[in-house]
Protein backbone atom coordinates (compact mmCIF):
# COMPACT_ATOMS: atom_id res chain seq x y z
CA UNK A 1 0.00 0.00 0.00
CA UNK A 2 1.40 3.37 -1.00
CA UNK A 3 0.90 6.50 0.96
CA UNK A 4 -0.79 9.47 -0.59
CA UNK A 5 2.41 11.52 -0.21
CA UNK A 6 4.69 9.57 -2.51
CA UNK A 7 6.80 11.54 -4.92
CA UNK A 8 9.74 13.91 -4.74
CA UNK A 9 10.55 15.48 -1.36
CA UNK A 10 9.53 18.92 -2.62
CA UNK A 11 6.00 17.63 -3.17
CA UNK A 12 5.83 16.49 0.48
CA UNK A 13 6.27 19.94 1.93
CA UNK A 14 9.26 21.61 3.50
CA UNK A 15 12.17 19.33 4.28
CA UNK A 16 12.66 18.69 7.96
CA UNK A 17 16.16 19.45 9.23
CA UNK A 18 18.12 16.36 10.14
CA UNK A 19 18.81 16.04 13.89
CA UNK A 20 22.36 17.15 14.69
CA UNK A 21 23.40 13.84 16.21
CA UNK A 22 22.79 11.97 12.95
CA UNK A 23 25.16 11.81 10.02
CA UNK A 24 24.05 13.56 6.84
CA UNK A 25 25.07 11.37 3.88
CA UNK A 26 24.70 14.35 1.52
CA UNK A 27 27.11 16.44 3.60
CA UNK A 28 29.82 14.19 5.11
CA UNK A 29 32.13 15.79 7.65
CA UNK A 30 35.77 15.39 6.74
CA UNK A 31 38.20 15.46 9.65
CA UNK A 32 41.51 16.92 8.62
CA UNK A 33 44.74 15.34 9.89
CA UNK A 34 45.49 18.57 11.77
CA UNK A 35 42.17 18.81 13.56
CA UNK A 36 42.10 19.24 17.32
CA UNK A 37 40.53 15.84 18.09
CA UNK A 38 43.11 13.93 16.03
CA UNK A 39 45.97 15.83 17.68
CA UNK A 40 44.59 15.06 21.14
CA UNK A 41 44.34 11.35 20.37
CA UNK A 42 47.84 11.29 18.90
CA UNK A 43 49.22 13.02 22.00
CA UNK A 44 47.59 10.53 24.34
CA UNK A 45 48.73 7.53 22.29
CA UNK A 46 52.29 8.84 22.15
CA UNK A 47 52.42 9.54 25.89
CA UNK A 48 50.97 6.16 26.82
CA UNK A 49 53.47 4.37 24.57
CA UNK A 50 56.42 6.35 25.94
CA UNK A 51 55.45 5.92 29.58
CA UNK A 52 54.68 2.19 29.31
CA UNK A 53 57.93 1.54 27.42
CA UNK A 54 60.01 3.31 30.06
CA UNK A 55 58.07 1.60 32.86
CA UNK A 56 58.87 -1.78 31.28
CA UNK A 57 62.53 -0.89 31.67
CA UNK A 58 61.87 0.15 35.28
CA UNK A 59 60.19 -3.10 36.24
CA UNK A 60 62.81 -5.08 34.33
CA UNK A 61 65.55 -3.51 36.44
CA UNK A 62 63.63 -4.14 39.65
CA UNK A 63 62.98 -7.74 38.60
CA UNK A 64 66.69 -8.15 37.82
CA UNK A 65 67.45 -6.93 41.36
CA UNK A 66 65.47 -9.87 42.76
CA UNK A 67 67.64 -12.31 40.80
CA UNK A 68 70.94 -11.03 42.18
CA UNK A 69 72.54 -12.93 45.02
CA UNK A 70 71.05 -12.07 48.40
CA UNK A 71 74.52 -11.24 49.74
CA UNK A 72 74.82 -8.42 47.17
CA UNK A 73 72.40 -6.07 48.95
CA UNK A 74 74.06 -2.93 47.58
CA UNK A 75 73.67 -4.10 44.00
CA UNK A 76 70.06 -5.12 44.57
CA UNK A 77 69.13 -1.76 46.09
CA UNK A 78 71.17 0.05 43.42
CA UNK A 79 69.19 -1.59 40.62
CA UNK A 80 65.94 -0.68 42.36
CA UNK A 81 67.08 2.94 42.71
CA UNK A 82 68.07 3.08 39.02
CA UNK A 83 64.65 1.63 38.18
CA UNK A 84 63.04 4.36 40.27
CA UNK A 85 65.07 6.99 38.41
CA UNK A 86 63.74 5.64 35.12
CA UNK A 87 60.21 5.72 36.53
CA UNK A 88 60.69 9.41 37.35
CA UNK A 89 61.87 9.91 33.75
CA UNK A 90 58.71 8.12 32.56
CA UNK A 91 56.48 10.50 34.50
CA UNK A 92 58.46 13.48 33.21
CA UNK A 93 58.22 12.19 29.63
CA UNK A 94 54.45 11.84 29.91
CA UNK A 95 54.15 15.37 31.27
CA UNK A 96 56.48 16.72 28.61
CA UNK A 97 54.52 15.16 25.77
CA UNK A 98 51.40 16.86 27.13
CA UNK A 99 53.34 20.14 27.36
CA UNK A 100 53.01 20.38 31.13
CA UNK A 101 55.72 21.56 33.51
CA UNK A 102 58.25 18.77 33.96
CA UNK A 103 59.01 19.50 37.61
CA UNK A 104 55.91 18.86 39.68
CA UNK A 105 54.75 16.76 42.62
CA UNK A 106 53.74 14.07 40.10
CA UNK A 107 57.42 13.13 39.82
CA UNK A 108 57.16 11.59 43.29
CA UNK A 109 54.90 8.98 41.70
CA UNK A 110 57.99 7.71 39.88
CA UNK A 111 59.61 6.80 43.19
CA UNK A 112 56.79 4.42 44.04
CA UNK A 113 58.32 1.29 42.40
CA UNK A 114 61.55 1.79 44.36
CA UNK A 115 59.77 2.44 47.64
CA UNK A 116 57.74 -0.75 47.20
CA UNK A 117 60.65 -2.94 46.04
CA UNK A 118 63.44 -1.95 48.45
CA UNK A 119 61.91 -3.50 51.61
CA UNK A 120 61.65 -6.83 49.79
CA UNK A 121 65.25 -6.57 48.57
CA UNK A 122 66.88 -5.76 51.94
Amino acid sequence: MMSSQSGPPSAMGPARPRPRHLMDPDNPVRISPNSRSISTVQTWVMSVLAVTTILHLTFGLILAAFFLEESNTGGRVGLAVIGGAFAVVAVAAGRGIHRKALVSPWLLLGLLPTVVAVPFLV
